[in-house]
């Protein structure tokens, strides 16, 4: 058992600056196998489009976060949850007013090495 008492801020990617606070995964704990991390993206905040190879699960807290793959955009909202799969094209965003609160675990954990971003 390991109590983790306070989260690392990693540095984000974006057209705005973005909090991330990873509490479990590369940074903060040393676990490759899972990152759990606590996003605020203000409204207007759009990052590049990346195709990741981890699974990455998001439950909305507050707010909107839009999601884009190269099919569709979904909005998703505070109590809602999304599932991108590894080797999907996505985009994240939070277009509305109030920006977006959420939680982001990735399976492996999240690695600026494995996440793809577009150039």
């Amino acid at each position: 058992m390991k109590k983790i008492n306070s989260p690392a801020i990693i540095k984000s990617v974006g057209n705005k600056p973005k909090i991330i606070q990873e509490f479990i995964g590369r940074v903060n704990t040393k676990t490759s196998s899972v990152s759990i991390a606590q996003m605020n993206s203000p409204m207007g905040w759009k990052e590049p489009g990346q195709k990741p190879e981890f699974d990455e699960y998001t439950i909305v807290l507050k707010g909107t976060l839009k999601v884009e793959n190269n099919k569709e955009i979904i909005l998703i909202k505070e109590g809602e949850a999304i599932l991108v799969n590894a080797g999907e094209w996505v985009r994240y965003s939070s277009p509305e007013k109030g920006g977006a609160e959420y939680i982001a675990v990735c399976l492996p954990a999240f690695s600026p090495n494995t996440v793809n971003r577009d150039s």
